[in-house]
């Protein structure tokens, strides 16, 4: 392990909230973008999450073994972050007048840049899995301890939250059913992404660099595959086991999210309302990764998803027992809001902490590829999956070019409570059984 330097900190600050931020515009945006540029389906939404996710999960096993085989951090994430923004700034340039033109289209033009982005997203992914996923995750497992991996994931964990609230705070201003706003947000986002990257080379110490390790690249990405591996990190896996439960509950409604509040709920104005809760979850989750470090990790897991329960039943609830719009339904959508983010988010920071305290020393990077599995590929397959299944059959509007689009209904929530409690019952009957084998 490193040794930590005043520069740790300004550097973690900076890195995960610029990752963030330009995986919000990933995960919640990219499927606003398709689906009111280009009309897409909830299955043409299911499957680009899916594709992204299996080209994270390949970059990071990839990208992930080499630094280990390498010793080497730093320059995986500054050059991701320059390739990152420069993939990012191409998506201002798929638009249905520009492809139409380019390829001589009259016709299909709208279906040809679904596709474009799908293809693009795969190619951005890579950057960004090499930057964030493989090389940034690495490098904070081994720039912390057991001591203190509850307060830095506690940081590390509230920064989707943070980067929700500047993207929502800077979309804001922008009508998103224009071509024209999205080629903004494409640049602004790109070339800040790009800069941090500049600036990473002149912030982030990477300390004394490892040795190469003495296990050949191939080995080294088959490493966490390894039967014998998995005897003797049983609790790592168990935590990686628990992982992928709850992203299949995250992502059974995240695709959705922004598009329910605004078109379903009728609530142009989420963002007034999503914001305070995201400042009260982030606030949650920064406080709770100490409380995670004195308490561990079977006296902190509990809490985070009884909070994401409550706040998946309560939104479920809500267009059921008050079908009125204004300040009668913006009070519990705000409630439950808050309540899930803060379960979201303090729970990505005990399970993230749980795993880097079970992954060995100098092996960080060729575990990424298995806590991307975790997080991304399986979540990412089966989450969407469930929730395009949960939506078969929903109520359409009609656009008005004459299309239609498909509205997402709160059964999204239903169904990602039930996996949360799934998990729950699972992680008792786990240390039950721990406890009892202890004894």
């Amino acid at each position: 392990m490193q040794k930590k330097t005043k520069r740790f900190w300004p550097a973690l600050i900076i890195f995960s909230l610029t990752g963030q931020i330009a995986w919000v515009v990933e995960n919640m945006y990219f499927n606003v973008f398709i689906y009111k540029m280009f009309n897409a389906s909830a299955a043409d939404i299911a499957l680009m999450v899916q594709a992204s996710a299996v080209a994270a999960t390949l970059t990071t096993i990839l990208i992930g073994a080499l630094s280990d085989r390498l010793g080497k951090r730093k320059i995986f994430m500054c050059a991701g972050y320059i390739a990152w923004g420069i993939s990012i700034l191409a998506f201002a340039f798929i638009r249905v007048d520009l492809i139409g033109s380019l390829f001589g289209m009259t016709v299909g033009a709208a279906s040809a840049c679904i596709s474009i982005v799908i293809i693009m997203d795969c190619v951005m992914t890579f950057f960004g899995s090499t930057a964030n996923d493989a090389a940034y995750n690495a490098w904070l497992t081994d720039s912390t301890t057991e001591k203190n991996r509850g307060a830095a994931e506690g940081i590390n964990a509230m920064m989707p939250l943070v980067a929700i609230l500047v993207v929502f705070g800077g979309f804001m201003g922008f009508d998103l059913s224009k071509a024209e706003s999205w080629t903004v947000i494409y640049t602004v986002i790109g070339a800040a992404v790009f800069l941090i990257g500049i600036l990473g080379f002149f912030i982030v110490d990477e300390g004394k660099a490892d040795p190469p390790d003495e296990l050949g690249y191939l080995a080294t990405i088959a490493y966490g595959l390894r039967p014998a591996v998995f005897k003797k990190n049983r609790a790592l896996y168990a935590a990686l086991g628990c992982f992928v439960i709850f992203n299949i509950a995250i992502q059974i409604f995240m695709p959705y999210l922004i598009i329910y509040y605004e078109k379903s709920l009728g609530m142009a104005d989420y963002v007034l309302i999503m914001a305070p809760a995201i400042i009260l979850a982030a606030a949650v989750t920064a406080v709770y990764g100490r409380v995670l470090d004195r308490k561990g990790y079977e006296r902190s897991v509990f809490l985070p998803l009884l909070l994401l329960f409550g706040g998946l039943l309560l939104l479920w609830l809500v267009p059921a027992i008050i079908p009125a719009e204004g300040l009668l339904m913006k009070a519990p959508v705000f409630i439950g809001s808050l309540l899930m983010m803060s379960g979201y988010l303090s729970g990505m920071a005990v399970f993230g902490a749980e795993i880097r305290n079970c992954t060995p020393e100098r092996m960080a990077g060729r575990f990424q590829g298995l806590r991307i599995i975790a997080q991304v590929l399986i979540p990412g397959v089966i989450g969407p999956g469930i929730g395009a299944a949960v939506l078969k059959g929903a109520a359409t509007i009609t656009n008005d070019d004459g299309t239609t689009s498909f509205l997402p209904n709160a059964n999204i929530f239903l169904a990602a409570a039930a996996v949360c409690a799934i998990l729950a019952a699972l992680l008792a009957w786990y240390f039950r059984a721990k406890k009892k084998k202890a004894d």
